[in-house]
């Protein structure tokens, strides 16, 4: 449990849920992890297109080290102690006809699967800090696909196993307010 809140009735599961750097390291049986991804994979998506692919290692599995090598320095100072590597790939047409929505599908796709992380007791953090371009040659993404983001999944673990300088910041962020996000009418943010 976080000390987030609302003035709404919205469920806890959203409060509850945030995006931590500590991980204990320890493996996901397969079926933690197939939970995950069929969350991912119920996902809405604008005419079923269902765009996202998920390309994932797990901790001390042959492709370990090189999906923590595609994260930025700062991505892989703690993210090598997750559970689970994701790279979230969209397509980026439907139909032969370019997708305005696969970004936003995919997206989708990563929420799912972080409430469904939360559900199972895990948390998971959603990462841009990527080297896209080599993550494109290294996992083989055709063109067409779009590399959105990387995911760290895993059990959370006490802040003191992250270098000193994350310490700090090992704690549930706020959000703002609604009336700085939703807006009756035309664009006023």
């Amino acid at each position: 449990m976080t000390d987030r809140s609302s003035d709404t009735k919205v469920d806890r599961l959203f409060l509850d849920r945030w995006s931590p750097r500590a991980f204990d390291g320890s493996r996901l049986s397969a079926e933690e992890r197939d939970t995950l991804f069929d969350a991912a994979r119920w996902a809405p998506s604008a005419f079923n297109a269902q765009p996202w692919r998920l390309l994932y290692a797990e901790k001390g599995d042959a492709d370990w080290d090189r999906f923590v090598g595609l994260l930025l320095p700062a991505n892989q100072a703690w993210a090598g102690n997750s559970s689970l590597l994701i790279f979230f790939v969209s397509d980026t047409s439907f139909k032969d006809s370019p997708s305005h929505t696969h970004s936003f599908d995919t997206g989708a796709a990563w929420m799912s699967l972080a409430l469904q992380a939360e559900k199972l007791g895990l948390r998971a953090h959603g990462m841009a800090g990527v080297d896209f371009d080599a993550a494109r040659r290294e996992l083989g993404v055709p063109d067409g696909f779009r590399i959105e983001a990387a995911a760290a999944v895993g059990r959370q673990a006490d802040p003191s196993v992250l270098p000193e300088k994350y310490r700090e910041r090992e704690k549930p962020s706020d959000r703002k307010p609604l009336d700085q996000v939703a807006f009756a009418g035309n664009f006023a943010g």
